[in-house]
């Protein structure tokens, strides 16, 4: 074995003699270390003044970190009391109604159902109490009054169109409206044949021959 001790090069890593100054590998300064002792700072020796000052900072240091320990417990035990007293207790934002953005709801009036248009089945012409579907007249003779009677007899609100068929009927016959589905039949001269009378609801018509004849002799 070897006496003289080897040293390990910093850069390549190569061992060589410790009596070289540089790695014979890659030619790198060989580190020498130092052997001296060092010395101790004034700060670390009793009596000086360096170590007093540096005793008065420590103390100071440690009240300083004690206050600072002692303010952030009892900031934490703060916020903890606030939270928790602030959970139970609802705040007045919750209890006030957002009246600002409240809209009032408009419901829209129900649309009425539409009325249904009356149906007529039938018509009846009637001379008072008895039904006609032709009857005779003289010239010179009153007027005759005829009524529509609309079946069913539940259909109301309708109106009766009464007239006479016929370009030339009114030169022979005339028939004039008197209200309530009613009318008056006129003669002004005889006609062979007759006219026919026709009395006219909702689409439905019912007619009625009128024979024209001379007066009575």
């Amino acid at each position: 074995m070897s006496m003289i001790p080897e040293v390990k090069c910093r850069r390549c890593g190569e061992t060589f003699s410790s009596m070289r100054s540089r790695c014979p590998n890659c030619g790198t300064r060989r580190v020498t270390q130092s052997g001296r002792t060092p010395g101790t700072t004034p700060g670390t020796v009793r009596g000086t003044a360096s170590y007093e000052r540096a005793e008065t900072n420590t103390k100071w240091q440690m009240i300083f970190g004690l206050i600072l320990v002692v303010a952030v417990i009892l900031a934490v035990i703060v916020m903890v009391s606030t939270g928790l007293s602030g959970s139970e207790k609802p705040s007045n934002d919750m209890l006030t109604p957002a009246a600002a953005t409240y809209t009032p709801l408009i419901e829209a009036p129900p649309t009425a159902s539409p009325t249904p248009t009356p149906t007529v089945e039938s018509i009846r012409i009637m001379y008072y109490t008895e039904e006609k579907t032709e009857f005779q007249m003289r010239v010179g003779e009153a007027p005759i009054p005829l009524t529509a009677q609309i079946m069913p007899a539940t259909v109301t609100g309708v109106k009766v169109n009464w007239y006479i068929e016929g370009d030339d009927a009114g030169e022979y016959c005339t028939v004039e409206s008197t209200g309530d589905n009613s009318c008056e039949v006129s003669i002004h001269k005889a006609k062979a044949g007759g006219v026919v009378l026709v009395a006219e609801c909702n689409g439905v018509t019912q007619k009625c021959n009128v024979w024209l004849a001379e007066a009575a002799e």
